[in-house]
């Protein structure tokens, strides 16, 4: 009697993500950092166009600004710890760290909706000048950005508490972000540097 050999192709667990993922994100970022550096580009040709209103110089207090740059530097770092603790499968350490990162970056928004209050309370809108409109652009598009890795950041922390251990699946959704999030940084250190330091100098 003959017996049929069937080739049996292994399961894939269902926590197993293509290698592809964080390949395909970075592909995301570059499209990112095209849309910033027509922002960027668009800001270095509006950013002297005041239509008789005030300027960079007139309107933006450095100290506030830098204290904004802090939270968001430290929340870079804070999410670097976040990383080594899901390295280290310490699901506690993981989300202790996911969590002071989530408040920098929150106090990050609070001062920056605050400055832009701040602004429009002082009738430079984002329709008083053309350097305005490029301005409010820029950093509210900057923001939206922070605000989307904050809601990303919340999700993720459930869907960890979810799990006993963190599985592949985690580890790649925490590497995105974590691309992300560092992404988010660079780019505002170029808002701080060309946007807010070069209009006052």
């Amino acid at each position: 009697m003959l017996q049929k050999t069937i080739a049996v192709q292994p399961h894939l667990a269902p926590d197993h993500v293509p290698s592809q993922s964080v390949f395909g994100f970075w592909l995301y970022l570059m499209t990112d950092c095209i849309i910033f550096a027509a922002l960027f580009a668009v800001f270095a040709v509006m950013g002297h166009q005041f239509a008789g209103g005030p300027s960079g110089k007139d309107l933006f207090e450095i100290p506030g600004v830098a204290l904004e740059t802090t939270m968001l530097l430290l929340s870079s770092i804070t999410y670097g710890f976040a990383m080594l603790g899901a390295h280290k499968n310490r699901k506690g350490v993981l989300l202790f760290w996911l969590g002071v990162t989530f408040l920098l970056g929150l106090a990050f928004l609070v001062l920056e909706m605050r400055e832009f209050s701040h602004l429009i309370a002082e009738g430079a809108g984002p329709s008083r000048s053309a350097f305005l409109s490029s301005f409010f652009t820029l950093v509210g598009t900057h923001g939206l950005h922070v605000t989307c890795g904050l809601i990303w950041m919340v999700v993720l922390a459930v869907q960890v508490m979810g799990h006993r251990d963190l599985t592949e699946r985690d580890m790649i959704r925490l590497t995105c972000l974590s691309l992300f999030w560092h992404f988010l940084d660079v780019v505002w250190i170029g808002v701080f540097t060309f946007v807010y330091l070069a209009s006052v100098i």
